[in-house]
């Protein structure tokens, strides 16, 4: 078996909480790098993503100041509600993978929250 680190431990310890509690739904994962944010959702039914955004996107690309920073958080998290309303998702599970509920991921979560997901 292969050396896990913390990181991996604590992210393979939330996905199967998450996995657990899902009861079919789609789960919003988020990873945050010290450059940008990633958020996308994934049906692990179907083993497909239905939606994403990050910061590294086109159309944001120019309008935003940093991929690092809160704003750009809440912008990722408005986006991913929209995409996923779209492709016909309103509920889903949270997946925070390694990182603490706390600054960027809080933020972003909050958004999609206000943009109409529920979780």
């Amino acid at each position: 078996m292969a050396h896990l680190t913390g990181n991996d431990r604590r992210r393979a310890r939330v996905r199967r909480a998450i996995k657990a509690a899902a009861n079919g739904r789609p789960r919003l994962s988020v990873h945050r790098s010290s450059m940008h944010i990633y958020a996308q959702i994934i049906d692990d039914v179907k083993g497909c993503t239905l939606a994403s955004a990050s910061t590294l996107d086109k159309e944001l690309k120019g309008s935003l100041k940093s991929g690092a920073n809160v704003a750009a958080a809440v912008t990722i998290g408005k986006l991913i509600a929209e995409r996923a309303k779209a492709a016909g998702v309103s509920e889903v599970i949270f997946d925070r993978g390694q990182f603490l509920y706390h600054g960027r991921i809080k933020a972003l979560a909050d958004a999609a929250r206000e943009g109409g997901l529920v979780f």
